[in-house]
């Protein structure tokens, strides 16, 4: 048990962390599962493309971060300097350390939680009913994992916190002039030792690992960028592309905000961008729903959750046409567009569809728990008549997302089963290859949906 905990901590599966058993007893250590962190193994590959194009010399630093789950940066020079073949140069710890100090400035890397952090969870509870003694005061009640994911969890300061480089030898100051007033070499050298100490502590000692909401992010702007560029007017593609490459250290994990400058920078590389006129830019920017932003009037920001919100929906009705035709596909739409209750007649006249394909439909879907309905009575008396609302169910995206899972497992459950037959050696060798190929290339394709509704 104890070397399977020890598997799971150091892939960012699960978290250590220390309460007191009560009553004056020693601190027991318990283990939180962290689920956020577990990612999908096909998208390292995703996330190595992405430091592949952006700090290409970090890429192996990365790759032994993914595969190993976390390390300290003395761990990732050895790894660094035994994967160099023979006869090749090998690159010297400083300049491992600045490829290195390149992923934890742009956030690709960050320094790992507190390893146990000590939770009370009676004094939690005794400072929580204080609390609530306190007139008008509202608080969301967090359950413990999230206080003591809270607990462990580093400032933004720490988490991304480069490795210090060793100063130079005191010895190439003597030349300085401030070398020449008086305490001024035994500062330096308190200084120098100061580094020197902190850079030996962070190499060691200090674990590091993904970031994998950087990496998220990466990947939810570049599918808002692809997934909106088919329906964009003709001439707008490359101040689109401009504004997403221009982008700067984003703010939060639901918004792109990038500089006019910037942009007009990245235009000028591209075809025909050098006419565009800055009003034009502005008045393009606007239609594809950039807004100025509020805190810096010469940049431009964009909701990425109007992008995913409205690809979501498309993804499910694009599942309800695959299934149930177009009829459905039209209804279903309407419906969702609608979000509220919806008489059978409107339904009738807004699709222009013949009344029992929709009566039929309509039954097809709410058999399926993708709608719902409500008999509705109106009038009084003897002259009640009634009438059928319909609506979409809260719960159909979440059936949405147990299909998407169910099939992943499916894809994953056949590749391994191929697997199986060609470790057997059978006769149709190539042809199980090629199949494995086809169902991975498929299980990366799903990958994208599950991304889509589970981490964006």
């Amino acid at each position: 048990v104890k070397n399977s905990l020890l598997v799971l901590i150091q892939h960012n599966c699960v978290q250590a962390f220390n309460a007191p058993r009560g009553n004056g007893d020693k601190t027991v250590t318990h283990y939180l599962a962290i689920f956020d962190n577990i990612v999908h193994r096909q998208r390292f590959s995703k996330f190595l493309s992405i430091i592949r194009a952006d700090i290409p010399e970090s890429e192996a630093l990365l790759e032994g971060l993914l595969q190993n789950g976390r390390l300290t940066f003395g761990q990732l020079v050895e790894r660094t300097i035994s994967k160099v073949p023979e006869g090749s140069i090998t690159p010297a710890r400083e300049e491992i350390r600045m490829n290195f100090n390149k992923l934890v400035f742009a956030h690709y890397v960050e320094r790992c939680p507190k390893p146990e952090p000590f939770f009370d969870p009676l004094v939690d509870e005794q400072s929580t009913s204080s609390r609530k003694r306190a007139p008008k005061t509202v608080e969301i009640a967090l359950s413990i994992d999230k206080k003591v994911v809270n607990t462990a969890a580093l400032s933004d300061a720490e988490r991304f916190s480069e490795i210090p480089y060793i100063m130079e030898d005191a010895s190439n100051a003597n030349d300085s002039p401030r070398s020449s007033i008086s305490g001024a070499k035994r500062k330096h050298n308190a200084l120098e030792g100061d580094a020197e100490l902190d850079s030996t502590i962070a190499e060691n000692e200090v674990l590091w690992r993904a970031n994998f909401e950087k990496f998220t992010f990466c990947l939810k702007k570049k599918f808002c960028a692809d997934r909106k560029k088919p329906k964009l007017k003709v001439g707008t593609h490359p101040i689109w592309e401009a504004f997403f490459e221009a982008s700067l250290m984003e703010r939060d994990n639901n918004s792109v905000t990038s500089p006019i400058n910037g942009i007009m920078e990245r235009l000028g590389q591209k075809e025909g961008g050098t006419s565009m006129t800055l009003d034009h830019i502005t008045r393009v920017l606007e239609e594809l729903n950039c807004s100025p932003s509020s805190e810096d009037p010469d940049s431009f920001i964009l909701d990425l959750s109007r992008i995913v919100e409205a690809s979501r929906n498309e993804e499910i009705e694009s599942l309800v046409r695959k299934k149930y035709g177009q009829e459905a596909f039209t209804i279903f739409r309407l419906l969702v567009r609608e979000r509220g209750p919806v008489e059978t007649d409107k339904i009738i006249d807004t699709t222009i569809l013949d009344k029992q394909i929709v009566h039929g439909t309509l039954y097809k879907l709410w058999k399926d728990d993708y709608i719902d309905t409500e008999r509705i009575l109106s009038g009084t008396g003897t002259g009640n008549t009634q009438y059928f609302v319909w609506r979409v169910k809260n719960t159909f995206r979440e059936q949405f997302i147990d299909n998407l899972c169910h099939a992943a497992l499916n894809l994953r459950q056949m590749v391994n089963y191929i697997a199986e037959l060609l470790l057997e050696g059978s006769k149709d060798d190539t042809k199980l290859r090629n199949r494995k190929n086809i169902l991975i290339l498929a299980l990366t394709r799903h990958d994208d949906s599950l991304m889509l509704f589970q981490d964006f």
